[in-house]
C-alpha cells in the first residue's frame, strides 16, 4: 500500500477532495517557508550592514560598493539559471538582457538608497534604523498615491498621522534617541526605497529589472567612493558581511520576494513586511547586544499600528 493511502477509501475515493486538497496545503507551506526567508533576508541586511560597520569593520563607500557588485552578480546568474531552455523553472516570459533592464532613474533611487542606509548605520542601531527606514518607505509610497490624486480613506489618513507621529517620537531628543543626522540619512534611505518601489509598479520583468539597476549602480557607487580612496578601509569579515548583504540578503532575498509576491494578495504582502522591524530589532539585541528601550517599543507600535490602519482602510475603501 503506497505511503499515506488510506485503506478504507478505493482508487475512485483517493483522487476525490482530500487528495486534491493536498497541493493546495503544499502550495500554502512553500508559500510560507520563502516568505519567511525573505522577511529573514531584509532583516538580514541591517544585521549585516550593522555588524560590518559599528566597529569600523569596513567604511560605508566601500560596503555600498561591495554591496551592489555581488547583488548584480547573483542576480545575473538567477536570471541566466531561469533562462535556461534545460532548466524545468524555465520563466515564461522570454529573457531581457541585463545591460537593456532596468533604468538609471531606477539606478539612481536604488543607489541612493544604498549609500545613505550604509552611512545611517555608523551609528543608528539596527532595529531602530529598520523602523525608521520600513516607515519612510511607507510613507513615501503612501504621499506618492495621494498626491496622484489617489483616494484615501479616512482610516488610512488617520493611520498616516500616526505613523509620522511614532516616526516623531522615535527621534525626539533623549538619551536612547538615535543620531539625529544618522536618523535623517535614514528617512533619506526609506524614501528612495520608496520611491524605488513605485518606480518598479509597472514593470514586466522585476528580476530583471532589479539586476540592470543593480548594474548600474555599480559606477554610481564607485563614483562616490573615489574621493575618499585614501581613507577606505576594510577587513576580511567587513569584506565577507558586504559580500552576504549584496548577494544573500539583497540578491537571493529579492529574487525570492518577486517569486512569492505573484502568489499574495497586495494586502498580505504588505501585511507581512510588518514583521521586519520587529525581527531586525530581536536579532540586534540577541546577535549584536543592543538594547530593546521602551522608547523603541512604543515608536514601532504606533509605527506599525498606524500601518495597520492605512492597510485596513484600503482595503475598505469602495
Amino acid at each position: 500500500m503506497p505511503f499515506g493511502q488510506r485503506p478504507s477509501l478505493n482508487d475512485d475515493q483517493a483522487t476525490g477532495p482530500t487528495e486534491a486538497a493536498n497541493p493546495d496545503h503544499g502550495l500554502v507551506a512553500r508559500v510560507s517557508l520563502l516568505t519567511g526567508l525573505a522577511m529573514l533576508a531584509f532583516a538580514g541586511n541591517s544585521i549585516l550592514c550593522r555588524l560590518a560597520l559599528k566597529d569600523g569593520r569596513i567604511d560605508p563607500f566601500g560596503f555600498t560598493v561591495l554591496r551592489m557588485v555581488s547583488g548584480a552578480i547573483v542576480l545575473y546568474l538567477l536570471l541566466q539559471r531561469r533562462s535556461d531552455p534545460d532548466n524545468a523553472r524555465t520563466i515564461e516570459a522570454p529573457p531581457v538582457p541585463v545591460p537593456s533592464a532596468g533604468s538609471w532613474a531606477g539606478a539612481a533611487s536604488l543607489y541612493l538608497y544604498a549609500i545613505t542606509f550604509s552611512l545611517a548605520y555608523v551609528n543608528v542601531e539596527a532595529g531602530v534604523g529598520a523602523l525608521i527606514l520600513f516607515g519612510a518607505v511607507q510613507i513615501t509610497m503612501l504621499l506618492y498615491g495621494i498626491l496622484k490624486g489617489e483616494r484615501i480613506a479616512p482610516l488610512s489618513i488617520m493611520g498616516l498621522f500616526v505613523s509620522i507621529a511614532g516616526l516623531v517620537y522615535l527621534l525626539l531628543p533623549g538619551s536612547s534617541a538615535p543620531p539625529l543626522g544618522s536618523a535623517l540619512l535614514m528617512t533619506v534611505a526609506g524614501a528612495s526605497w520608496g520611491w524605488y518601489s513605485v518606480l518598479g509598479k509597472a514593470v514586466a520583468n522585476p528580476l530583471a529589472t532589479t539586476a540592470g539597476n543593480f548594474a548600474r549602480a555599480i559606477p554610481l557607487a564607485l563614483l562616490t567612493a573615489l574621493p575618499f580612496l585614501d581613507s577606505l578601509e576594510w577587513d576580511g569579515y567587513g569584506v565577507l558581511y558586504a559580500v552576504l548583504s549584496g548577494a544573500i540578503a539583497s540578491g537571493m532575498g529579492y529574487a525570492i520576494w518577486y517569486d512569492v509576491i505573484k502568489k499574495l494578495t497586495v494586502l498580505k504582502a504588505s501585511s507581512v513586511q510588518l514583521c521586519v522591524p520587529i525581527l531586525t530589532a530581536l536579532i540586534g539585541v540577541g546577535l549584536l547586544g543592543e538594547p530593546l528601550t521602551l522608547r523603541l517599543v512604543l515608536a514601532c507600535i504606533a509605527v506599525l499600528g498606524g500601518i495597520v490602519l492605512v492597510l485596513i482602510g484600503k482595503q475598505r475603501k469602495p
